[in-house]
C-alpha cells in the first residue's frame, strides 16, 4: 500500500508538471518606423523556397510601420512588419525601413 501511494504521489506530480500549459510566450511589440521608400510592396507571408506572396498592398511613403531588428525575422532581404495603418502584420523589404522612434 505504501509503494502504490508513492506511485501515485510521484505520477500526478508529473502529470502535473508534464500536463501544465507552456510559459506565455513574450511578444516583442514592434518599434515605431516609417516607410522610407517612395512605394514598397507589402506582402501577406514569406516561403523560403519562392519567396514573398500574397501581395496586400503598396505602401506609400512615410507610412508608419513596425519593425524590431533582432526579434522580428528578415528572410533574404524581406522584413517582417507591422502596419500600424490597418494594424495587420506582412512582409516588405527591409532596407525600406526606416525613421526608427520617429513618431
Amino acid at each position: 500500500m505504501r509503494m502504490s501511494t508513492k506511485a501515485v504521489a510521484l505520477a500526478t506530480a508529473l502529470g502535473i508538471v508534464l500536463g501544465a500549459p507552456p510559459a506565455a510566450q513574450a511578444y516583442v511589440v514592434p518599434r515605431h518606423a516609417v516607410n522610407i521608400c517612395q512605394s514598397a510592396s507589402f506582402y501577406d507571408n514569406y516561403d523560403s523556397a519562392s519567396g514573398p506572396y500574397g501581395l496586400k498592398r503598396v505602401l506609400e511613403y512615410g507610412n508608419k510601420i513596425g519593425h524590431t531588428p533582432g526579434a522580428h525575422p528578415v528572410y533574404n532581404g524581406w522584413a517582417a512588419t507591422f502596419d500600424f495603418g490597418p494594424n495587420d502584420w506582412g512582409y516588405m523589404r527591409i532596407e525600406c525601413i526606416g525613421g526608427y522612434d520617429s513618431w
